[in-house]
């Protein structure tokens, strides 16, 4: 079975996942990246991490992306980084 490619994620996204947090917002915005992905609730400014995986599965939307960063060596646009 093919594997999907890596959802590439943005400081300073916005997405929108699946189930709504008790505060009523279902929005969230990226503060962390790592292996862990940190989430702040746009709401009630909760915050939680979540591993990749378990991210990829809640992810509804984007809502609003994150600036591009050209020094991100992950960057999915397949441009190279800028060294």
């Amino acid at each position: 079975m093919p594997q999907k490619p890596p959802i590439d994620y943005r400081m300073d996204d916005i997405v929108r996942l699946r189930k709504p947090h008790p505060c009523g917002g279902s929005d969230w915005r990226v503060v962390r990246l790592g292996a862990d992905i940190g989430l702040r609730c746009l709401i009630c400014n909760h915050r939680v991490l979540l591993d990749r995986s378990t991210l990829d599965r809640r992810l509804k939307t984007f809502v609003e992306r994150g600036p591009y960063d050209p020094r991100d060596p992950f960057n999915a646009s397949g441009k190279p980084a800028d060294t």
